[in-house]
């Protein structure tokens, strides 16, 4: 098991549970099932203030994901939510114009 990098689920509960929630109204049944032990591997290091964005799999900065890659855009509420699939892995989880991702040990959710 990975124990150095924490489970989207344990850092922001909340926003895990959307995720899955958003994948399953879409039909997209096995990336729900992936997205529950989803890590926090890395985050997206733009410096932008609007962007939340975090890898969740190690993958070369500035490469492209190349063959087997497609982008899942999904409906969310509130700013742009979208992944980033390898061959049925969520690589990365793109979180763009949203209020601030909570939770975590003594943060509220």
């Amino acid at each position: 098991m990975d124990r150095e990098h924490p489970l989207v689920r344990e850092v922001f509960p909340a926003f895990a549970r959307e995720l899955t929630a958003l994948l399953e109204a879409e039909g997209e049944r096995d990336l729900a099932l992936v997205a529950r032990d989803l890590r926090l591997v890395a985050e997206c290091g733009c410096g932008d203030g609007f962007c939340q964005s975090f890898a969740t799999a190690p993958h070369p900065k500035g490469q492209p994901f190349g063959a087997g890659h497609r982008c899942v855009p999904l409906p969310a509420e509130e700013g742009l939510l979208a992944l980033d699939v390898m061959d049925g892995r969520i690589m990365y989880v793109e979180v763009v114009d949203r209020a601030p991702l909570r939770g975590g040990q003594g943060h509220p959710d």
